[in-house]
């Protein structure tokens, strides 16, 4: 069993898979900071206040009169579908930033490749020119 699990781990997929994990985490850190630091005050901004509905909820028993929502927690049940709005807001901001961001990844790899394709290739070697007018003059003996 413990050869197997060895196998498991040194397979190439697995160690990918957690190079993927770590970076996706640093990467997250990143985006986060896109979102809150960059796109946010500038929403803000625009909108005069930005989305935070965080404290936007509908009580479910008669004493809960609080206006904020932790506050509201501690008198009773409630609604809270405040903070799942902008939950989602901050997830649909996050998607178009990482689309935007694969989006310039995938122009420059394309950009990259196209490079790629326009270099002319090397001519080949003279020992190969010099066998290949050899093959060519036996061809034309016989």
């Amino acid at each position: 069993m413990l050869n197997e699990f060895k196998e498991f781990i040194a397979r190439g997929n697995v160690m990918d898979l957690a190079v993927g994990v770590i970076i996706g985490a640093a990467f997250s850190k990143i985006v986060d900071s896109v979102v809150n630091d960059l796109v946010m005050p500038i929403v803000g901004a625009i909108t005069g206040g930005g989305f935070d509905f965080s404290n936007y909820f509908i009580p479910l028993s008669a004493n809960v009169t609080a206006p904020s929502l932790a506050a509201a927690r501690e008198q009773g049940a409630v609604f809270a579908y405040g903070n799942f709005i902008t939950v989602f807001i901050n997830f649909l901001i996050l998607a178009w930033i990482i689309f935007l961001m694969i989006k310039a990844v995938n122009r420059m790899r394309a950009s990259i490749e196209t490079k790629k394709e326009a270099e002319p290739a090397a001519p080949p070697p003279q020992d190969i020119l010099l066998l290949s007018e050899i093959r060519d003059l036996l061809k034309q003996r016989a």
